[in-house]
C-alpha cells in the first residue's frame, strides 16, 4: 500500500489549498478514506473521512462548512478542498486508510501553514 500526498503550501489566512492523495497497492474503491492532521506539540486529529461505496463524509467540528473531502475512484485518488483557512489550520496533513483492524497505512504528509 503506498499514499502519496501533494498540494500543501504557505497560504494567507481566508485563503484556499487543495490537497491530493494517490493511492496504490489496494483496491481503492471499496474502502473509506480519511485525511488527520498534526500541528506541533498535538496529537494527530481527524480532519475528515469519506466511505468507499457510496462516498458519505464527516468532518471534525472545526472545519465543518471550509474543508469538502471528495475521492475519484477512476483515478485512486482522494482529495480535501480546503477554504477560508486559519492559522489554526496549521498543521502536516496526512492521507490514511485502515482495511482492518490489523492495517492502518499512512502517507508521508504534507504541510500547510496558514500565515500573513
Amino acid at each position: 500500500v503506498q499514499l502519496v500526498e501533494s498540494g500543501g503550501g504557505l497560504v494567507q489566512p481566508g485563503g484556499s489549498l487543495r490537497l491530493s492523495c494517490v493511492a496504490s497497492g489496494f483496491t481503492f474503491s471499496i474502502y473509506g478514506m480519511s485525511w488527520y492532521r498534526q500541528a506541533p506539540g498535538k496529537e494527530r486529529e481527524l480532519v475528515a473521512a469519506i466511505s468507499g461505496v457510496g462516498g458519505s463524509t464527516n468532518y471534525a467540528d472545526s472545519v465543518k462548512g471550509r474543508f469538502t473531502i471528495s475521492r475519484d475512484n477512476a483515478k485512486n485518488a482522494v482529495y480535501l478542498q480546503m477554504n477560508s483557512l486559519k492559522p489554526e489550520d496549521t498543521a502536516v496533513y496526512y492521507c490514511n486508510v485502515r482495511p482492518n483492524l490489523k492495517n492502518n497505512y499512512w502517507g508521508q504528509g504534507t504541510q500547510v501553514t496558514v500565515s500573513s
